[in-house]
This record gives structure tokens, C-alpha cells and sequence, in this order.
């Protein structure tokens, strides 16, 4: 019997404390002390001498122009098929990935030319034009000292000053002057938005090793290339990158060296080119033994003194293993190749996946097929 009365009694209170609390809500008393407009100084977070600050106005983070929303998951990392040479290097993980934005391809030639044309134009008095020149500006002639007794010049000539490859992937870049990209992107971006009188983006930047590899999956875990297991060619007989086919029929996939930024079909978060045309830089310093130094967490090895970049994807001039998901090699970070360019990436913080933010899982309102029609005009 007490024990009847015990829960009847506090199951009254349970009833009169919700009661009371919709009564407040009701009145109003909840939403000054936790909406933020209860008095004057509502707006700085501070209302009749108490704290009334809850989440500023005007902040969203949209899509950035030609990139795609890359979901958050975790995926076993390392090789897909085997393969007994990279066993020590490259063992497979578990790791989580948290959401970000990645360029849909390569940078090109014609997107790269503006930072070059904007460092000569802004920045030779503090920068000096022989450093621009040496040390941002494409190397044209590794077209001819990347290979022996090769007939470079026609691409050492016109790859990336002709309108021709505008929109082909930009080459000759070092790893150096491809994170400075980044900063210059970023700075271009905040400086509009400061004029604007919005907030401060949260930056380009090169991709880390292990989200490269989460996104050339395309969300298939375990997939040995972007488009998934476990050929190099379609149905058809159509290959589905561009790469050295056979023992060096480089025109069999239908371009001799790099091919359009946007040539082939994209993997199925709308990236295109995650394997083959162009290797590309990632942030992260080389170890072998990476698995043992990085958390599983976004794991990211930066290394100032480590000068060995991690390089992804493979390229025109290369057999289809690296063009594997799994395959990790590298460059010193000062090299500059005509097989290696780049593409950006940037945190989402709004929500973990797409779907959090009303988005859709790789897609973008500016996406590549706005850069194409933008390239056409």
C-alpha cells in the first residue's frame, strides 16, 4: 500500500513539473531566457544582465563552386585485392572519416592560370617574381626531363599555355605550390565574404591520405577502383580511366597522355578521375609504417620534416595497380611532374552527412556540369 502511494505521489509531481514548465514555455519565461530576444541586448547575447546567447544569425556553409559534399562513414582503409609487395605498407584498418567538400576534378590549367596571373599581378613585391616564376609556376619542361629520349615538345610548348588543355589537368605543380594554391583560394574567398559582411570560410586544402581514399570509393567499401571491382574496362570493352593499358597502348583508352579534367564517367559521389590522368598530391607526410603512428579518427600524418609526399590515384603514364584505391606511393614535396596535379578539399561542420544539412550525398548546385557550361562560354 505504501508503496502504491509512493509512486502515485511522485508520479503527481511528474505531471505538476511538466505543467509548469509548458506554463512558463507558454508565457514566454523559456524563450527569454533561452531564445536569445527576451529584453534589449538580446542580439549580443547578454539580455536584462543575464545570458541570453543561443546561435548567431546569418552563418551557413554552402557549397563551395565545383565541389561535392563527401558524407562522413568509416571504411576499411588499405589494399582491396592482394598484393604481396605493398603487405607491409599499406594493411588494411578500420578508420572514421568525418564530412567534408572535395573538387569534383583535378584543378585545371585554366583554373590554375588564375593564381599564377593573380601572384604576378598582387604579390611580386613581396614575393619577387623569380620566386613566383621558380617556384608556383608550372614546370613546362618536365614534359621532356620526365622521360628519356622522348619527343616533349609539343605538350612542353602548349600543354598549359594553349586554350586547347584549358580544361585539362594542371601539371608540373609541387606539392609546395599546391598547398599554397590552397591558401590562395582561401584568401580569395574570405576577402569577398569580409566585404560582404559574412563569416570567414573554414578553408581549402589539400585532401589527407585517408580521405582521398574514402572518397575515391564512392562508398563502396572494399572497392579495388573508384568504379568498383574488378576490372579495368566496361562491358563493352571500353576502359573506364585514363592509364597505360596492355604493355603501353597509351591511346587505347582514347588519350595518348592527360585527357579533359571531366573525361570518363564520375564514381558515385560525383568525383571523376579518382583513378588515372593525373596522380594526385595529398596532405599527409609518406611513412611506411602509417597505420602505426596515425589514430583512427581522421587520421592525417603531418610532418614538416618528413619532405616525402603521399601521392593517390595513379596516372596516364602508369599500369592500372596504381590506379587502385588502395595503392599509396610518393614525391618529395618539392618535385614537380607531368603526372602529379591536385584537387582541394574543405570541412563541413554543419552536419555529418548531406542528408543533415537538406543536401544530397555528393551532389552540388555548382557542380562540374556548371563548370563545363561555364568553360563552353
Amino acid at each position: 500500500m505504501m508503496k502504491y502511494n509512493w509512486l502515485t505521489v511522485n508520479a503527481t509531481r511528474v505531471v505538476m513539473v511538466a505543467a509548469v514548465v509548458l506554463l512558463m514555455q507558454g508565457c514566454g519565461f523559456l524563450k527569454s531566457k533561452f531564445g536569445g530576444k527576451g529584453g534589449k541586448g538580446g542580439e549580443v547575447g547578454v539580455t536584462n544582465g543575464e545570458i541570453t546567447a543561443t546561435g548567431r544569425k546569418g552563418w551557413k556553409q554552402p557549397t563551395p563552386y565545383g565541389m561535392v559534399l563527401i558524407p562522413s562513414g568509416s571504411f576499411i582503409m588499405g589494399q582491396a585485392d592482394e598484393d604481396v609487395a605493398a603487405t607491409q605498407i599499406n594493411m588494411n584498418r578500420q578508420v572514421t572519416i568525418s564530412s567534408f567538400y572535395m573538387d569534383d576534378a583535378e584543378i585545371s590549367n585554366h583554373e590554375y592560370r588564375q593564381y599564377v596571373n593573380a601572384l604576378l599581378a598582387d604579390s611580386v613585391s613581396t614575393l619577387g617574381e623569380e620566386e613566383i616564376m621558380s617556384k608556383y609556376y608550372p614546370d613546362t619542361t618536365v614534359w621532356k626531363n620526365d622521360f628519356t629520349y622522348h619527343n616533349g615538345d609539343p605538350m612542353l610548348e602548349h600543354y598549359y599555355a594553349h586554350p586547347a588543355f584549358d580544361t585539362y589537368p594542371v601539371v608540373g605543380v609541387s606539392w609546395i605550390a599546391a598547398k599554397h594554391f590552397c591558401k590562395w583560394r582561401t584568401n580569395m574567398l574570405d576577402d569577398f565574404r569580409n566585404k560582404e559582411g559574412g563569416y570567414r570560410s573554414f578553408g581549402f586544402r589539400l585532401p589527407s591520405e585517408a580521405e582521398w581514399e574514402w572518397a575515391a570509393r564512392g562508398g563502396k567499401n572494399g572497392a579495388k577502383y573508384p568504379w568498383g571491382n574488378p576490372y579495368v574496362a566496361n562491358g563493352k570493352g571500353c576502359y573506364l580511366a585514363n592509364f597505360k593499358p596492355q604493355r603501353g597502348n597509351f591511346d587505347a583508352d582514347g588519350y595518348p597522355y592527360t585527357a579533359p579534367a571531366t573525361a570518363y564517367s564520375p564514381n558515385d559521389y560525383g568525383l571523376y578521375n579518382m583513378a588515372g590522368n593525373v596522380a594526385e598530391w595529398c596532405r599527409d607526410a609518406y611513412a611506411e609504417n602509417t597505420n602505426a603512428i596515425v589514430w583512427d579518427m581522421n587520421p592525417d600524418n603531418q610532418n614538416a620534416d618528413e619532405p616525402r609526399k603521399v601521392v593517390r590515384g595513379g596516372s596516364w603514364k602508369d599500369i592500372a595497380y596504381y590506379l587502385e584505391t588502395g595503392t599509396r606511393y610518393y614525391e618529395y614535396e618539392d618535385q614537380k611532374r607531368s603526372y602529379i596535379g591536385f584537387r582541394c578539399v574543405m570541412d563541413n561542420l554543419e552536419g555529418r552527412t548531406a542528408s543533415a544539412r537538406g543536401g544530397k550525398v555528393g551532389g552540388s548546385s555548382k557542380s562540374k556540369s556548371s563548370k563545363k557550361a561555364a568553360k563552353k562560354v
